[in-house]
């Protein structure tokens, strides 16, 4: 690891920019290191991408279409994933991710004409496949809910995945898409304790409001689940049992689990997340990992990403199937493309000749 001794910047869950992999050239925005600077803020970046939905080959994801509104996330996450996708972008994995936002203001048109053509096989969209499409932004620019007012008009089956309670104020439209057996939301929930929240996901909502808004879903009639994502083995791996607890009372009825995942860049971000809010869990964790991982931090295999192997991923797999057995939660369900259509008004002169 080649982290640099910064002080913790409040509400962002890392203080640094590792190198972008693909760049020859690293820029050292030292101004940053100076505890007496103001914080780097969220810069929100017009992206002008032609094309909205993103083809998955990826068998552990659940969906082979996804549609991402926002890239970047402003939650901050020590641990995402996502954040190597920044580095596409010229943008560093690191503090890059959190505050240079690229936002696709085109989404519900492009969308929309997705939808609409003939080439378009109706099938489960993903909202959203990297970054969280509730992300602080969405509350002011509602590109989310504009795109799910596209899905809701031409009835598309669409799964949500999410650590934000703006979710429940798309409900009207969730409701909708619910009519057709079209949408299914699962909240993600990493730990329990508000402390560690805070430090690990220092922009998402806290425990209680995710398993508020499990709540609030289940009480309107959606269907409504917990991810227990991402488990951090020798960290919030022992909290499984008790946060599938909790979302079941709060009405979940189906779950899922990602074990952590480190690629490229993420683990020296994480590891220095480790050093200054864990420290004594630090090494626990590391080894954890590398024995789910043969010896690496990561495995990037599909079968086994997201859930390692050998005896822990056994484990943390039997816990997590006598847990959900027990409370009775299922798999998530398969949504129906029945009842897709092409609105009147999105048809042009021009398909109406083939109606």
């Amino acid at each position: 690891m080649h982290s640099i001794s910064l002080p913790t910047l409040r509400g962002r869950g890392t203080h640094w920019n590792p190198p972008n992999r693909f760049e020859r050239l690293h820029v050292d925005r030292s101004g940053w290191q100076d505890p007496d600077d103001p914080a780097p803020q969220t810069i929100l970046l017009d992206d002008t991408t032609r094309s909205i939905l993103s083809k998955n080959d990826a068998p552990d994801v659940g969906f082979d279409v996804g549609l991402n509104p926002y890239r970047g996330c402003s939650h901050g996450c020590s641990y995402c994933y996502a954040r190597p996708t920044h580095e596409y972008l010229g943008y560093s994995a690191g503090l890059d991710f959190e505050t240079r936002i690229a936002v696709k203001r085109r989404a519900p048109k492009l969308l929309r004409e997705a939808l609409t053509s003939k080439r378009w096989t109706p099938q489960v969209i993903g909202l959203s496949g990297n970054t969280d499409a509730y992300q602080p932004a969405e509350r002011r620019l509602r590109i989310t809910r504009r795109c799910l007012e596209v899905l809701a008009e031409f009835r598309n089956p669409v799964t949500i995945i999410t650590k934000s309670y703006l979710v429940t104020r798309d409900i009207d439209l969730l409701n909708e898409l619910a009519k057709h057996e079209a949408v299914a939301v699962a909240l993600s929930v990493t730990t329990l304790r508000n402390h560690l929240q805070r430090s690990m996901e220092p922009r998402a909502a806290s425990p209680a409001r995710r398993l508020g808004a499990i709540r609030v879903l289940a009480d309107a009639g959606i269907p409504v689940g917990v991810n227990v994502a991402p488990i951090v083995p020798g960290l919030t791996d022992h909290e499984l049992p008790s946060i599938l607890e909790a979302a079941a009372d709060a009405g979940a009825s189906f779950a899922g689990r990602i074990t952590l995942r480190l690629p490229w860049g993420v683990k020296d971000i994480f590891e220095d997340w480790l050093e200054r809010h864990a420290p004594d869990r630090k090494d626990k964790v590391l080894n954890r990992l590398r024995e789910m991982h043969g010896g690496s931090l990561y495995n990037p295999r599909y079968e086994v990403r997201g859930r390692g192997q050998g005896p822990w991923a056994e484990q943390m797999s039997r816990l997590f199937r006598v847990t959900t057995d027990r409370l009775g939660l299922n798999p998530p369900p398969l949504l129906s493309t029945a009842s897709f259509r092409v609105p009147a008004s999105a048809r042009g002169p021009q398909m109406d000749l083939f109606t």
